[in-house]
């Protein structure tokens, strides 16, 4: 009887079904007398029982997780294996009963992945005779690629990055370790590329930043004040000399002044403040690397206080 296309599975026109167009199904061909023998039926010539553990993202004592050679169209297509050369229907109750947790812990790890929204579990056994299971994941909003059909649409679609792709095996697999076993996905190299020249390009801000580091350094310092130290000039006359107990009593301002021997007004300015009213003292500066102060001594007597014009440091009569 001719096929025609009311006669082909009604499948054919779900929104999954991968392919469009005119149709027709093939002859089924008669069945044969013995099923051939399987690949790996032999422990010795099974593939999986003769691939090292580095060929997997994830190895434990009885149980390897290995995925495709290169990326294919969906987010990870990943293969479960047990370490004993078992079928699914020849393993013990210890494995079966590992199997079924295997099974839940890599189906959350894949569905663990961003855009991921369903993972499909799958067992075919009629290539290989060692237990495999396959996990598909699904993209997240891809509605047409849901259902029996996600295995096919893998081969159509487009690979995804290789580099997305790799990241997702090493979430996978450091997934996976949380609960035993080791990683063996390493997640993708980041790619940079060094400057074309380590000289560095001199700016006026550069050097001008070069040339304060080099200036010399300043120095904070309070000193008590040698006998004879010359009080400030007032109206009454020539300052009488101070000796260390009038010091000790008047205010000591904390100046912070060059060590290079400058004079006094730049010792001032440099502690941030105008000489206050009564007069500063003004002594020789000090010798290169000495460390000084500037000291505001008492005024002197007799005599009004001396008045102090904003933005000078010198004291002016009134």
């Amino acid at each position: 009887m001719p096929h025609s296309a009311d006669s082909v599975p009604a499948y054919t026109k779900w929104p999954s079904f991968p392919f469009e167009g005119d149709l027709r199904v093939k002859k089924l061909a008669d069945p044969v007398d013995a099923e051939p023998r399987r690949k790996g039926e032999d422990a010795a010539d099974c593939v999986a029982c003769n691939t090292p553990d580095d060929a997997y993202i994830w190895v434990s004592e009885r149980w390897r997780v290995r995925a495709m050679e290169r990326p294919t169209g969906l987010p990870m297509v990943l293969i479960l294996e047990a370490r004993s050369h078992l079928d699914l229907g020849d393993l013990p109750n210890l494995l079966a009963a590992e199997l079924g947790v295997m099974t839940v812990r890599l189906e959350r790890a894949v569905r663990s992945l961003d855009g991921v929204a369903r993972v499909h579990v799958n067992r075919w056994g009629d290539s290989s005779a060692h237990l495999h299971m396959w996990f598909l994941a699904r993209p997240y909003g891809q509605l047409q690629l849901r259902g029996t059909f996600l295995s096919l649409w893998d081969d159509i679609l487009p690979p995804i990055a290789e580099s997305v792709w790799r990241e997702n095996l090493a979430l996978v697999a450091a997934w996976l370790a949380e609960f035993g076993g080791t990683p063996l996905a390493e997640p993708p190299h980041i790619e940079w590329q060094a400057p074309s020249s380590l000289t560095p390009q001199s700016t006026p801000t550069v050097a001008a930043a070069a040339a304060a580091t080099s200036a010399e350094p300043l120095s904070v310092a309070i000193a008590e004040a040698p006998e004879g130290v010359p009080d400030a000039v007032s109206s009454a006359g020539p300052a009488k000399p101070v000796g260390k107990a009038e010091v000790a009593a008047a205010p000591v301002a904390v100046g912070v002044a060059p060590v290079n021997g400058a004079k006094s007004e730049a010792r001032a300015a440099a502690a941030g403040a105008p000489a206050a009213a009564g007069g500063r003292a003004e002594g020789a500066a000090g010798g290169a690397g000495e460390k000084v102060a500037v000291i505001e001594a008492p005024a002197a007597e007799p005599g009004p206080a001396p008045a102090v014009v904003a933005g000078s440091s010198k004291p002016t009569k009134s």
